[in-house]
């Protein structure tokens, strides 16, 4: 009986070996191997990129991360770089800027700015160029439109007289006449007041002042009496004048 009793021990004992050794050939078997390293990289690793931002923020004061103090400290330099910006284009436009009386005038929307001292004196409608051509005989063609860019006030005159350009004579239909005739001057349709730009423009009065705003001239700047009059008398020849 214990002979048996032994034996059976013993072979147990080889059994109990043989499934260990058979569990431990199983974990070195080279394919079982590569696929336990691949699980360990699509489960373990994501685990620590995901985690590594939570656990920093864990040990970081509290209120902000590392990402929100990086985020916090370029606002901060992009804001003082804008603050510098601006203040050099301040000053670039002060320099530009004349001192004295100037007007500016926008041929978009039909307005007009007087300024003064660099402070704004007046404002107002005015109407600019119709951009509507015009032909007349041979290679004869105009367009209407105010010239647009830095301009200067070449004279002023009061109580002005119209003379005439040959295009006014063909949009009516007439037949052109001599450069001096007397048909070519017309006196009070430029208003009080007449402020040259040269090159035969000029800002004037008109005497269809229900059209002030719109686009409707030749070329010429018209305003309404009152606003002529103050940019005639603060404008000295000389001052600036800024279409666009």
């Amino acid at each position: 009986m214990n002979l048996q009793n032994d034996q059976a021990t013993t072979g147990a004992e080889a059994n109990y070996k043989g499934k260990k050794q058979q569990k431990t050939g199983f974990l070195k078997r080279p394919l079982v191997r590569f696929f336990a390293i691949v699980l360990f990289y699509i489960l373990f690793v994501p685990f620590l990129l995901f985690a590594t931002p939570w656990l920093a923020e864990c040990f970081l004061p509290a209120g902000k991360t590392e990402r929100q103090l990086v985020a916090e400290e370029g606002r901060e330099k992009a804001i003082k770089k804008l603050q510098t910006d601006i203040t050099a284009l301040e000053r670039k436009i002060e320099r530009l800027t004349p001192g004295n009386a100037y007007l500016i005038v926008n041929t978009t929307e039909n307005k007009f700015y007087l300024y003064k001292n660099r402070k704004l004196m007046r404002e107002g409608l005015c109407s600019t160029g119709s951009y509507i051509s015009l032909e007349g005989e041979g290679d004869n063609k105009w367009v209407f439109k105010t010239p647009r860019g830095d301009y200067r006030i070449r004279g002023k005159i009061t109580n002005p007289v119209w003379r005439k350009p040959d295009w006014a004579f063909v949009e009516e239909g007439l037949p052109i006449p001599p450069a001096n005739d007397p048909s070519r001057y017309e006196q009070g349709v430029l208003g009080d007041y007449a402020l040259a730009l040269g090159d035969g423009y000029l800002i004037h009065g008109t005497l269809y002042q229900r059209f002030l705003g719109l686009p409707v001239t030749h070329g010429c700047i018209r305003m309404n009496d009152a606003d002529l009059k103050d940019v005639y008398e603060t404008l000295p020849v000389g001052a600036k004048v800024f279409i666009y």
